[in-house]
């Protein structure tokens, strides 16, 4: 079995970071969302690896390299346009060849990996495996209906009216049989080859498609929202290690990489500060992550996401946020405080100074 990972999205929902910065290599717990997907696919004993990527494509390869470090073998396949998931199926087809293969979304974070899913799909050989999870809003993703035995009968992508709640989670499984239905396609209305016309194909066709509902953890990381949130979740499983001086104070769970230096502040964990980071007079509360090299001297941030060379200096509480690399965050200039009025006779005005 290979896999192919698609790296090769603009990631317009997480702009301004991706203006700079390739969305897939955005950290939670400092570690780059796409290599949690590197590592799953790794785990789950698959060793050829296309990563499809575009125009971050030499960030991508700075990253991931060889894909030694993961023990996988990476090939890079380029993919000029983001044309839909299912095109990157259509450029990989040489890489494929006839094999078996796992699509893994590189934005996505899935608690617990992909080994059973694997494993089951090597064991009963279905044409198509997804894997579906209920979700609040279904017509912000592909959409599969089932029938009353539980079956795929149908798959759409971003309907109007959805007919049921449960989206296409971004890992998928294939034979060779899904490259003659993305041989088939034709650009939808949003100009993609999309593969839920694919998997629609293959039902179509009679083929066999299975699908698996989970109920474990799940995120598209394309926004700012579910990054912190996934951020939150993987702090919760970390393991404390190393120290702070004797002026400051750490409570629950942090991470101190080999480095960094923390004086005079409170953490209230889960937490990781990175390497090389300098946190002064400061607290750092729940769910942050600080990465290598940042500077928070005399303020407070708590459920945030640091980017590395970032500097807080003097600022009061920051909640919620995503700071991108090099960052440099102070006070506003103090301006006098007026009240400018223009007041009818017999007026009664109340002002909160």
């Amino acid at each position: 079995m290979k896999a192919i990972v698609l790296a090769g999205g603009s990631g317009t929902r997480l702009r301004p970071i991706t203006h700079t910065q390739a969305k897939q290599l955005v950290p939670v717990a400092n570690k780059p969302v796409l290599f949690y997907g590197l590592e799953a696919i790794a785990q789950a004993g698959v060793r050829e690896v296309g990563i499809i990527v575009g125009d971050t494509q030499a960030e991508i390869e700075a990253a991931v390299g060889d894909g030694s470090a993961f023990g996988i073998d990476v090939t890079y396949l380029r993919q000029e346009a983001p044309l839909g998931l299912a095109h990157a199926v259509l450029i990989a087809r040489d890489f494929l060849g006839d094999d078996d293969f796992v699509m893994y979304l590189g934005d996505n974070f899935i608690v617990g990996g992909i080994d059973d899913i694997v494993a089951t799909f090597t064991a009963q050989r279905p044409d198509a495996q997804i894997m579906l999870t209920k979700v609040p809003d279904p017509r912000q993703f592909g959409v599969a209906e089932l029938d009353t035995d539980g079956r795929v009968v149908r798959l759409e992508e971003k309907p109007k009216e959805p007919k049921s709640d449960l989206a296409l989670v971004g890992v998928y499984l294939f034979t060779k049989a899904v490259h003659e239905a993305v041989a088939r396609l034709e650009p939808s209305w949003r100009g993609e080859l999309e593969i839920t016309e694919a998997i629609q194909w293959l039902l179509d066709a009679g083929l066999r498609v299975d699908s698996t509902v989970i109920s474990g953890y799940w995120k598209d990381t394309g926004n700012v929202s579910d990054m912190l949130e996934v951020n939150r979740l993987v702090l919760e499983s970390i393991e404390s290690r190393g120290h702070v001086d004797e002026s400051s104070e750490i409570i629950g769970r942090v991470v101190v990489e080999d480095g960094a230096m923390i004086t005079g502040s409170r953490i209230v964990g889960p937490a990781i500060i990175g390497a090389g980071s300098v946190i002064r007079d400061s607290y750092i509360g729940p769910f942050t992550s600080i990465a290598d090299d940042c500077h928070v001297i005399g303020s407070e941030i708590e459920y945030s996401i640091v980017l590395r060379e970032a500097s807080i200096v003097g600022v009061g509480r920051i909640e919620a946020s995503l700071i991108g690399r090099g960052v440099e965050v102070t006070p506003a200039a103090h301006a006098p405080r007026a009240h400018r009025l223009v007041l009818g006779d017999h007026s009664k005005v109340q002002i909160s100074s």
